[in-house]
């Protein structure tokens, strides 16, 4: 088990997260959201579903993920042709923000059949409720009477959902917010993209590499176009990420294993790279298990040793799979 040791920390991710929570709830006009509250008094934030959402409100959402601990930044470039607009992602605190809270791990369902709910939360809420075995690994767990979770859903949760996960936060439900992005809104394709960094952060744990030795990250990934169904949608967030995300990864460790872990981060180290995700999720049968987790990462990675001040550098940008991945429609 890999242990990263946080419990002496007086950090509170869902303290850090409140500023730009209530920023977001006092913009909503502006950034094209919908506030309203569910039958049990729990603030629900509708980014893409019954209202529009914006690329800005997606930007914002996704600081909120990073529990505020990070800065999330829309970009231009000429770099790459036809896709001039980029997600910039930093945090000085990359274990907590990306693996305590935006990764989207706890997982949440209600219901059978056609009226069956299913999602996967990310957000500081995790670190109060979600029973992820990830928090015994990194050793941290926060207290605090408010907390949100952000779900990647086209529909509106059923309140049972929203009295779960506040009984297991231990908080009144008036005190939840729950933020709802789609997948084929503007606001979802930002919060998905600015994940460039924290699927570096996923697979660095996946390989058993010390978490406590990564001090400090920087990620960036193209902004896709948007598409109104659910799979090129998806499809095309990822495929920023797989073919065209850019990390760069400090770590405090000797030159063999700054060198080993940035051989094997890239996407291409994985035996599913090689062409958009959408016909790679057709090919698994549509099943996410059959799909090999290490494609889950971003396609070019830099790794520097702040002990030894040596970089090593993997992967690779691949601009045509990107731009058929963003020019195709796979429903």
């Amino acid at each position: 088990m890999i242990t990263f040791d946080m419990k002496k920390t007086d950090l509170s991710i869902n303290h850090s997260v409140i500023p730009g929570l209530d920023e977001l709830i006092a913009f909503s006009n502006h950034l094209d959201i919908k506030i309203s509250r569910a039958l049990n008094g729990c603030v629900l934030i509708d980014a893409g579903i019954d209202g529009r959402g914006s690329f800005e409100a997606g930007r914002r959402i996704a600081e909120i993920c990073l529990a505020g601990l990070g800065t999330v930044k829309l970009r231009a470039s000429t770099n790459y042709e036809n896709w001039s607009w980029h997600v910039d992602v930093h945090t000085a605190n990359p274990v907590i923000a990306c693996l305590a809270s935006q990764y989207a791990g706890w997982s949440l369902s209600h219901g059978k059949g056609k009226r069956a709910f299913n999602a996967l939360g990310s957000g500081p809420a995790r670190a109060l409720g979600s029973k992820e075995s990830l928090f015994d690994e990194i050793g941290y767990r926060d207290k605090a009477d408010r907390t949100c979770l952000v779900l990647e859903v086209d529909t509106i949760p059923p309140v049972e959902i929203a009295d779960e996960i506040a009984n297991e936060c231990q908080i009144e439900p008036e005190n939840l917010t729950l933020i709802l992005t789609p997948t084929s809104s503007l606001a979802g394709a930002v919060q998905i993209i600015a994940r460039v960094l924290e699927t570096a952060l996923h697979k660095a744990h996946a390989l058993h590499f010390p978490l406590e030795k990564i001090v400090d990250g920087i990620g960036s990934a193209p902004l896709c176009p948007p598409a109104p169904d659910f799979l090129t949608a998806m499809s095309r967030a990822n495929d920023a990420i797989f073919f065209a995300g850019q990390v760069h990864l400090f770590v405090d460790a000797g030159d063999d294993e700054a060198g080993k872990l940035a051989e094997d981060l890239p996407s291409s180290a994985s035996k599913d790279y090689g062409k958009p995700f959408a016909e790679v999720f057709k090919d698994a049968g549509y099943d996410f298990y059959r799909i090999d987790p290490m494609l889950f990462s971003p396609a070019r990675v830099t790794v520097s040793s702040v002990r030894t001040g040596r970089s090593f550098h993997a992967g690779k940008v691949d601009l045509p799979i990107l731009h058929r991945s963003f020019t195709s429609v796979f429903s």
